[in-house]
């Protein structure tokens, strides 16, 4: 449960954001280019992939890459950064249905597994997620259909929660044969820009505790793992473009340490916890500078 504190803030900086970006989204935009390789990089990394920020930064740039790497992980990268783009671009304006869902799903898998692209499971097609069988086949859609007027249907929740839970269900179900993972963050960002707030990066250093929150909410029934993790990559997200708008002077978080004369590891911590105004470009932590 995010606290009474916590929502304030958030809907401080929400409002500093909503204002400070106008005419600016210009700037908005050569963030979300800069940053684009990154958050590709983090959700298929959680997947497992193999390839680094640097080899993601350059496939998206269509150069050449130093060693060979497998053609899906060239697709997986170069779609998942199409179908982020596209999202971007629509604004929040489709609303979240199957149908939207399912054209994610087929633009991720494009040039993969387009047998299985921007489809459900089907009769016969069951998976495992670590010790865990998802659901039956045939309760899919009906699921997905629940989960999707629940979340449009409760609007006392607070928006993190909301957004958390809708993650940990859908990836309970996990509705597809290959992608969900991917698809479950890119919607995170999706719904989160329905309410104008900027994307966010779940990063793969990260990823224990990221699977330690699925695990908690599956014995607990507690969203409270993915909330918080939530919360901490939105609090960075908007502290980035803050200081950015703002046109702030953007140094590390080393040399903010060695010109404040404060403790290195001291603030290091602060970042993590987000209770100073810092942020991860290439996960090299940053801060604007006054």
């Amino acid at each position: 449960m995010i606290n009474e504190s916590t929502k304030t803030y958030i809907t401080k900086l929400r409002n500093e954001y909503l204002q400070l970006k106008r005419d600016k989204e210009s700037l908005l935009q050569i963030i979300f280019e800069a940053e684009l390789p990154e958050g590709v990089y983090n959700s298929n990394a959680i997947e497992n992939s193999t390839l680094t920020i640097k080899e993601t930064e350059k496939i998206l740039l269509e150069m050449e890459v130093s060693r060979n790497v497998s053609l899906r992980e060239v697709f997986e990268a170069k779609n998942l950064a199409t179908v982020s783009e596209y999202i971007k671009r629509q604004g929040g304006s489709m609303g979240l249905s199957t149908d939207f869902i399912l054209l994610l799903h087929k633009m991720l898998m494009l040039n993969i597994k387009e047998d299985m692209a921007g489809r459900f499971r089907s009769k016969g097609e069951y998976v495992r997620v670590g010790t865990y069988v998802a659901a039956e086949p045939e309760q899919i859609e009906g699921l997905m259909g629940n989960l999707l007027v629940e979340y449009m249907g409760d609007v006392n929740k607070y928006f993190i929660d909301k957004i958390a839970r809708f993650h940990l269900e859908f990836e309970h179900i996990h509705p597809f044969i290959d992608g969900n993972g991917r698809i479950g963050r890119l919607l995170i960002n999706y719904l989160l820009q329905q309410l104008d707030f900027p994307p966010i990066i779940i990063r793969n250093k990260e990823k224990r505790r990221y699977y330690k929150s699925f695990e908690y909410y599956d014995v607990n029934e507690s969203t409270s793992g993915m909330e918080k993790i939530i919360c901490l990559a939105l609090l960075e997200s908007m502290h980035k473009r803050l200081a950015y708008l703002k046109g702030k002077r953007i140094v590390t978080l080393k040399k903010y340490s060695e010109e404040s004369g404060e403790d290195f590891n001291n603030i290091l911590n602060m970042a993590k916890r987000q209770t100073i105004k810092a942020f991860r470009e290439k996960g090299v932590w940053k801060i604007g500078a006054e």
